[in-house]
């Protein structure tokens, strides 16, 4: 009898949570909601004048929504609460995330479906000051870093001698750099390249090679694990069929 009780105890315990899940949310109410924070080119990128987005997560979010049947809805948010706009129902799912463990202690993740690295950019001109990354740990460097992201921990551990300037949000590190209050900043090679396409005044130092390759994917709520499973085969579908490479080749992406 203790058995079958128990049985039906999670019986009923999966019931629930399939029907407290945010994917029969979702498909209730018609809109999924993504939390962006539209300052990483070529991934989110915000148009302030028409209050409107595009970029690969966008591509990758709407493209989710058509196969969901539903609206998409973009909310706004930085990198110091993406986080907390999962834990707080704010949005249903995020754009794209490094993986990082701080981050998977309080929300879920999706299957990664891009790869990254990081790259030092500095002002062109002090380019021939630099040549790997130990140039950059001394206590006369300003190393920028926004935060919130995990660049900010990142520049820490790679140069703790250096001097740490943390820009929050809607502020980034690379402006720091543009205005000369910093020696570096250290990005995913995928800004850096649009960086330095944008802003010519700036330049990749030729380090030996990227530092922290490093998965992205979306962040979702940690405990329901409905609709993480949906979003995983909507992830490994959408691979198998070509849609993220395809996505990233419009954007000028090249995943490591």
């Amino acid at each position: 009898m203790k058995k079958i009780l128990a049985i039906l105890a999670l019986l009923l315990v999966s019931q629930l949570a399939q029907a407290q899940s945010r994917l029969h949310e979702i498909l209730d109410s018609g809109v999924l909601r993504v939390g962006t924070t539209g300052d990483w080119n070529p991934m989110s990128i915000k148009d302030p004048g028409t209050n409107s987005y595009r970029g690969f997560d966008i591509d990758v979010t709407r493209e989710l929504a058509k196969d969901l049947g539903v609206e998409v809805e973009y909310v706004a948010t930085d990198w110091k609460t993406l986080v907390n706009g999962i834990t707080a129902n704010k949005y249903d799912i995020t754009g794209s995330a490094s993986l990082n463990m701080s981050r998977a202690k309080v929300a879920g993740y999706s299957q990664p479906y891009f790869y990254l690295a990081f790259v030092p950019v500095v002002q062109k001109k002090d380019l021939a000051k630099f040549s790997d990354w130990s140039d950059f740990d001394t206590p006369d460097i300003k190393v920028a870093a926004t935060l919130g992201t995990v660049q900010e921990k990142m520049v820490k551990d790679f140069f703790p001698s250096a001097q740490h300037i943390v820009i929050e949000a809607p502020a980034r590190d690379f402006q720091e750099l543009l205005a000369r209050r910093a020696d570096v900043s250290v990005t995913s090679n995928v800004e850096a390249a649009t960086l330095v396409e944008k802003f010519k005044q700036l330049a990749i130092v030729p380090v030996k090679e990227p530092r922290k390759p490093t998965p992205i994917a979306m962040l979702l709520p940690q405990n329901d694990q409905v609709w993480i499973n949906y979003i995983n085969h909507w992830v490994e579908l959408k691979k198998t069929q070509g849609f993220f490479k395809a996505t990233a080749k419009k954007w000028g992406l090249q995943s490591l």
